[in-house]
C-alpha cells in the first residue's frame, strides 16, 4: 500500500502499456480496477532484495519515481511475471525480449554435453578461455574474462551458434553458479537489469569463475570437485526459512535441490554474490516432518508450524520451515528419492 505500509491480495491484469490491480471480494474480483501502473517509462527489479523476509518481489518505479512492491507466490511465478512485465515496458522494441524468452525456453545443450562438460572446457589452460587481469573503477580483478569474450569463446568451441543463444547459454552459467559477475558494469546489470540483460555480451563486464571468487583453488581436482557439485540437474528450487547452526535464528534462504550428484545447497537472497552459504550432500541423509503441536528439542525462537529436519550421515541437524504443509510435502518427497 502508499499510505499504509501494509500487504494485500490483488488481482492483476497485464495489458500492453499498463497494469491493472483489483480487490478480492468473496473469491471474486470486483469489476473495476482499484488501480493502475502506467509501464511507460518504467524500470523493473528483479529479483528486489529490500525486504529480507520477503524474497518473491518485484519492484516497480514508474517514470513519475513511485514505487510499486509487488509479491508473487513462487519464484517461477515471479521470473514468469518479470519477463512478461519487460516485454510490456518495452513494447515498442519487444523483438529481443521475445526472442530470448523463446531462447530460454527452447535452448537445449548438444546430447551428451552438459554444464559442467562446458566449464571443464572453459578451464583447460591450453584451450579453455583466457584468464587476464582486470582494472575497473579503480579496482584491480584477478583472473577474469569479459562479458564478450566468453560470448566469443562459447560460439568458436560450437557451444552456441549466435551471439543471443551464447548469452542464453552464458546466463545459464551464471544461474547455475558456475561463474558470478565482478565488478560494478556487470554486478549492477544482474541486480538492476531486466531478464533480457542480465548477462552482458559487453567487452567491459567482468566474470570469472564462481569457485576463485572466494577462496584459492589448491589443485585442479579440488576446483573439479567443487564444480561437480553445483553441477547436477536441479531437480526443485524455492525459498524456505532455515534455523541457524549458532545462533538458532531463522533467516530465508533459497534452496536448489541437485540430482547426480545428491545435493542440498541453500543461498541467501540478500547477498550479491550468486554462491551457496552452504550445502550438504544426500546421500545418507534421513529426512522427516515434524509434528506442528509443540516446539520440538533443538528449535529455537518464533515457529510457524510446517517444519521439517534433515539430518546428515555426519549426524548435523537442519531444521527447516515451509510457508505451508502442502509444500513442506513436495520439499520431503523430493529429497526422499536422492538419500
Amino acid at each position: 500500500g502508499h499510505i499504509v505500509r501494509n500487504w494485500k491480495v490483488r488481482w492483476f491484469v497485464l495489458l500492453q502499456d499498463k497494469l491493472l490491480y483489483y480487490k478480492i471480494e468473496g473469491g471474486k474480483k470486483e469489476p473495476h480496477p482499484k488501480g493502475r501502473i502506467l509501464l511507460d517509462g518504467c524500470t523493473i527489479t528483479c529479483p528486489c532484495l529490500e525486504y529480507e523476509n520477503r524474497p518473491l518481489l518485484i519492484k516497480l518505479k514508474t517514470k513519475t519515481n513511485t514505487d510499486y512492491f509487488l509479491e508473487c507466490c513462487s519464484r517461477e511465478e515471479r521470473d514468469s511475471w518479470a519477463l512478461d512485465i519487460t516485454g510490456a515496458i518495452h513494447a515498442g522494441h519487444p523483438v529481443q525480449v521475445q526472442e530470448l524468452h523463446k531462447m530460454k525456453n527452447s535452448f537445449k545443450l548438444l546430447e551428451n554435453i552438459s554444464l559442467h562438460h562446458i566449464v571443464e572446457k572453459m578451464c583447460d589452460n591450453g584451450t579453455g578461455i583466457k584468464l587476464t587481469r582486470n582494472l575497473e573503477q579503480g579496482n584491480r580483478y584477478k583472473e577474469t574474462f569479459t562479458g564478450s569474450a566468453l560470448v566469443d569463446w562459447l560460439i568458436s568451441h560450437s557451444f552456441a551458434v549466435s551471439r543471443l543463444e551464447a548469452v542464453t547459454l552464458a546466463s545459464m552459467l551464471m544461474e547455475e553458479n558456475f561463474i558470478k559477475p565482478v565488478g560494478a558494469r556487470s554486478t549492477e546489470a544482474m541486480r538492476y537489469s531486466d531478464l533480457s540483460e542480465q548477462f552482458l555480451d559487453d567487452s567491459t563486464a567482468l566474470y570469472m569463475f564462481a569457485e576463485n571468487s572466494n577462496k584459492n583453488i589448491s589443485s585442479k581436482e579440488e576446483l573439479q570437485f567443487n564444480i561437480a557439485e553445483l553441477s547436477g540437474t536441479i531437480v526443485k528450487q524455492g525459498f524456505l526459512v532455515k534455523q541457524g547452526h549458532k545462533r538458532k535464528n531463522w533467516k530465508v534462504r533459497k534452496f536448489v535441490l541437485r540430482a547426480d550428484p545428491a545435493f542440498l545447497h541453500y543461498y541467501d537472497p540478500t547477498k550479491e554474490e550468486n554462491r551457496p552459504v552452504g550445502g550438504f550432500s544426500l546421500r545418507g541423509c534421513l529426512i522427516s516432518a515434524l509434528e506442528d503441536n509443540g516446539v520440538p528439542a533443538g528449535v529455537k525462537g518464533n515457529v510457524q508450524g510446517n517444519l521439517f529436519k534433515i539430518i546428515t550421515k555426519n549426524d548435523i541437524h537442519y531444521y527447516i520451515q515451509a510457508s505451508s504443509k502442502a509444500e513442506r510435502t513436495q520439499w520431503i518427497e523430493a529429497i526422499k528419492p536422492l538419500t
